[in-house]
């Protein structure tokens, strides 16, 4: 049986990397809007309601204008954005399935999902077991630091660090968002479930691809005493059964050498969390590949879990 898979927004970071994961996979047909159409919204209903499973990779704005483009008596057709427009909207299923059981379950049965964002997904995978597990407070002071690769930037920024008359600044990692208003924050909030925003302050880099987040822990500030190794442990338990979310072997130091590289996962589409630190301060951190389980591998695990496939199907892992 072959499904019928429209990307909508296939000249971004993200609908360029979903359409060369399908490429050779013989249970995917893809439909090909004719370039002459691309911006043809009458074309675009149509192409949307003849798939099986449409792909929103568009700017914010286009994904809330073309998600009104599904038919209302259509029930057939799945749709998955990556945008940030519809993450925190009740009415789309949050495209994390390994969170819990019942944001696996809802992917499963609902028309409509909204893919994480790529920092999201790294905070997420430490916050909502912490809140979860009842560890923290949901007012616990959250503070992050991120890294990722300039991939993440989009098309503007990657033409930006891949000139080669770039600034000098471009060597350098770079800090942004400074404002505390990135557009990842509201998921990170109310996913984890948090009654205040988290401190964010993320950077990019001068590598392609690739992703750290790191959030650090006062353990006089949780709802009980745990050592660095019991958390561990209660991370591993959390995420025992899956295949997407891995939880490394207790090291105080983190890694062996005591570093951890941001690109370490580039091209895999799983997440791995490491757990450091001592009896009172654990620094709990995300690595991932910010266009693998950050973006177009999370929306392909979406996809196989919506079309009742293994959700490994066609993913590096």
């Amino acid at each position: 049986m072959k499904f019928k898979v429209f990307i909508d927004g296939n000249k971004g970071t993200t609908g360029l990397r979903i359409n060369e994961r399908f490429q050779g996979r013989e249970d995917i047909e893809l439909l090909v809007i004719p370039e002459e159409l691309r911006h043809d919204n009458e074309t675009i209903k149509k192409y949307i309601n003849e798939s099986d499973i449409t792909f929103l990779c568009l700017p914010d704005d286009a994904s809330k204008e073309h998600a009104t483009f599904l038919d209302p008596s259509n029930k057939h057709t799945k749709i998955i954005d990556a945008s940030t427009a519809h993450r925190v909207d009740p009415n789309w299923a949050y495209g994390f399935p390994e969170l819990s059981a019942d944001h696996f379950n809802a992917i499963k049965k609902n028309q409509l999902v909204a893919g994480p964002g790529c920092y999201a997904s790294g905070f997420l995978s430490i916050a909502y077991p912490l809140v979860k597990l009842g560890i923290a407070p949901k007012n616990y002071p959250f503070a992050i630091s991120a890294i990722s690769g300039y991939s993440g930037a989009g098309k503007a920024g990657i033409k930006q660090y891949e000139d080669p008359n770039r600034s000098v600044e471009f060597d350098a990692p770079r800090l942004y968002a400074m404002q505390q208003q990135h557009k990842h924050l509201p998921e990170m909030m109310i996913i984890a479930g948090l009654e205040e925003k988290p401190l964010f302050n993320p950077y990019v880099c001068d590598f392609l691809e690739g992703m750290i987040v790191s959030v650090p822990l006062y353990v006089n500030r949780l709802n009980k005493k745990i050592t660095a190794s019991e958390l561990r442990e209660e991370f591993a338990n959390y995420y025992k059964d899956s295949s997407f979310v891995r939880v490394s072997p207790f090291n105080e130091k983190g890694t062996e050498d005591g570093f951890l590289a941001a690109n370490k996962l580039a091209g895999k589409d799983y997440l791995e969390i490491i757990i450091s630190g001592n009896d009172e301060r654990i620094n709990i951190t995300a690595c991932l590949d910010n266009l693998g389980k950050g973006a177009s591998g999370a929306a392909i695990e979406c996809m196989n879990i919506m079309l009742g496939l293994d959700p490994k199907t066609g993913l590096n892992l």
